[in-house]
């Protein structure tokens, strides 16, 4: 599945890019689809075998690729600075303080994201509940 052309034009409303005249359509869906998350129904992107889970409905954080694609302009206007010239003052280093600033706004924004952990070596299988939680016996679980 892949992100649709309502996620890129709204992608591009929280980028302040109207045009593809710096993002490509393509450029911005590869991004969006960075940014996979669980659907309304509770399906994950992935099963737990890591392959493609087939009943996911194509979901992605926006929010996550707004921040991603505004990091990466504050990367380009970094060696942006201030001067003064001819009586002016020019506060060039702006631009880049905004654009971290939309990053940040939009990384406030995304989506709780989800963790698996998976212990390794298992458990003996004698143990109950409640000896694992509280360290009981030879094996201790430290979260």
């Amino acid at each position: 599945m892949t992100a649709t052309a309502a996620d890129i034009a709204k992608l591009r409303r929280m980028i302040a890019e109207s045009t593809s005249a710096t993002y490509s359509d393509d450029v911005l869906k590869a991004v969006i689809e960075t940014y996979p998350t669980i659907d309304a129904a509770g399906n994950s992107p992935l099963l737990k075998d890591g392959t493609v889970n087939s009943a996911w409905a194509a979901t992605y954080d926006l929010a996550a690729a707004a921040a991603h694609i505004w990091l990466e302009k504050a990367a380009a206007l970094a060696g942006n600075f201030d001067f003064n010239a001819d009586g002016a003052s020019y506060q060039r280093s702006q631009a880049y303080i905004n654009a971290v600033a939309q990053s940040r706004i939009w990384n406030a924004r995304r989506k709780p994201g989800t963790l698996t952990l998976q212990v390794e070596p298992k458990p003996p299988a004698d143990l109950t509940g409640e000896e694992i939680m509280y360290g009981l016996g030879s094996w201790t679980i430290n979260l």
